[in-house]
């Protein structure tokens, strides 16, 4: 038990307490000094970067102690397009063995496997709570930074590197240190066009890209409960661009509305008894945190990024800084990010011209998400490259069901297979030096879609009318418009 908790019982239980003490209290295995305990992992997912876990767990003669607690999953380095080939469409030799790899891996460990050929086949954020292996309550962990995406479903979700990848699959557990919490309230309705992702970049813009370091964030608030699953899960996965450890919704029926009679959820009067836990997760009245912060959402506007930092975002109706109104380390920031993106001070967001524009990744390549970009193009064109990754087979084959690929491709947007894709660019989808995207990834530093690319983060909405106009454009313009 945490060292400042009480540790009587009665008292304990008489305090009141967040959805986080709740679940980290629920896990500790072992207390150690201070705030660092031992946790029990829930559930730990995979993919192609999980070889160097492997090949140590190999080394040290282990082997994977929860077989049944791991899910593996290719997405990171599969091809968006040529997948009708399977894994002998993967050209690079490096890549396809990487993929290989996984799948080896994963047999010799008795982990189930999505690979490339799988209907289950999908980005690992978005292919989790798809399955239902994501559930309120668990500590979830992948060797990924945006794990925590699984925060939307009221779970501690957070990513690790190789070394505590491979003390998982050895162990089930893991030591990690108390963070300090943060609550985000956010109220009001949303106006026509605007999403989560405008949402999450705004709270980014207003903390700052470290404004969350050390911390949790429980997000709360009319907002947030308006929100679909899918718009959570936006919102919790880009948690960790603004340097937080973990992003947390609490569940409620949207949660378990989402989750019901998934392959992977509980069934039938196990359904029953897992929800009337869950409703228990929920932070209580009179529960403290470290920090609050409170976001209107009725005042908010399309978000973009200018610069070189998700933290450096302004509403599409807003003007580039000026770094002379800076002094010292901000400055220096500023005028470094102006020199990569080629931008100049003062200059107008929307109107400027984009080369190229990505829709999809583990931020925005869900159903809602995809739907969002097809209202906003069905009847026009695209005016510059533009192509779409779906977060999952499974999502690409229901938007297919609704005809949302023949809106892109009548539109002249390629409609392709699901991964990671030009979020990170490890698969070959990258942008030429130079180039200028509206993407709807989660990031957008230097190099990150390709040496020299520069990344704009928007939501599907405005990516799509980047698209079809050619520049940042205000989507409500073009909502308006019909």
């Amino acid at each position: 038990m945490p060292a400042e908790m009480p540790t009587d019982s009665a008292s304990a239980s008489a305090m009141p307490s967040t959805m986080f003490e709740k679940i980290w209290n629920a896990h500790v295995i072992e207390q150690g000094s201070a705030d660092d305990a031992l946790l029990h992992v829930d559930q730990n997912f995979l993919h192609e970067g999980a070889f160097l876990a492997f090949a140590a767990l190999r080394k040290e003669g282990r082997t994977v102690r929860r077989p049944k607690q791991h899910f593996a999953v290719a997405d990171h380095y599969v091809p968006t397009l040529g997948r009708e080939a399977g894994i002998a469409g993967v050209t690079d030799p490096e890549v396809r063995g990487l993929i290989d790899l996984l799948e080896q891996n994963a047999a010799w460990g008795g982990i189930d496997h999505a690979g490339i050929d799988d209907p289950r086949q999908g980005i690992v954020h978005v292919i989790g709570p798809e399955l239902g292996l994501t559930h309120p309550g668990m500590v979830i962990t992948c060797g990924d930074s945006h794990t925590s995406t699984h925060g939307a479903f009221g779970a501690f979700a957070f990513g690790m590197g190789a070394s505590q990848v491979k003390q998982v699959l050895a162990t089930q557990c893991l030591w990690q240190r108390r963070p300090k919490l943060l609550r985000i309230t956010i109220d009001g309705t949303l106006a026509p066009g605007l999403s989560g992702k405008d949402v999450i970049l705004a709270v980014i813009a207003q903390i700052g890209a470290a404004g969350a370091t050390g911390h949790v964030i429980e997000y709360a608030g009319s907002t947030i409960r308006s929100m679909s699953m899918e718009n959570r899960l936006t919102v919790c996965n880009m948690s960790i661009e603004a340097g937080a450890r973990a992003g947390m919704i609490s569940a409620d029926d949207t949660t378990f509305d989402y989750l019901h009679g998934r392959p992977f959820a509980p069934k039938q009067q196990h359904w029953d008894a897992a929800v009337s836990y869950w409703r228990t997760l929920k932070t209580d009245e009179g529960a403290t945190f470290d920090r609050e912060v409170h976001v209107d959402a009725s005042a908010l506007v399309p978000m973009v990024t200018w610069g070189t930092s998700p933290g450096q975002g302004l509403p599409i109706t807003g003007h580039v800084p000026d770094p002379a109104t800076l002094s010292g380390d901000a400055r220096r920031a500023v005028e470094s990010a102006l020199s990569y993106m080629g931008l100049k001070p003062g200059q107008a967001m929307d109107g400027l011209p984009v080369d190229r524009v990505f829709i999809g990744s583990c931020t925005n390549s869900r159903l809602d998400d995809i739907r969002a970009a097809a209202a906003v193009v069905r009847g026009r064109h695209a005016k510059i490259p533009a192509f779409v990754s779906p977060g999952s087979t499974q999502i690409k084959r229901e938007a297919e069901a609704e005809g949302l690929d023949r809106v892109f491709i009548d539109a002249g947007i390629e409609w392709r297979a699901s991964g990671c894709s030009m979020c990170v660019g490890t698969n070959g989808d990258l942008l030429k030096p130079g180039e200028r995207s509206a993407s709807t990834s989660n990031r957008n530093f230097e190099g990150r879609q390709g040496r020299g690319a520069r990344t704009h983060l928007v939501s599907p909405a405005m990516a799509a009318a980047a698209a079809v106009t050619g520049t940042l454009t205000d989507v409500r313009r073009l909502l308006a418009a019909g």
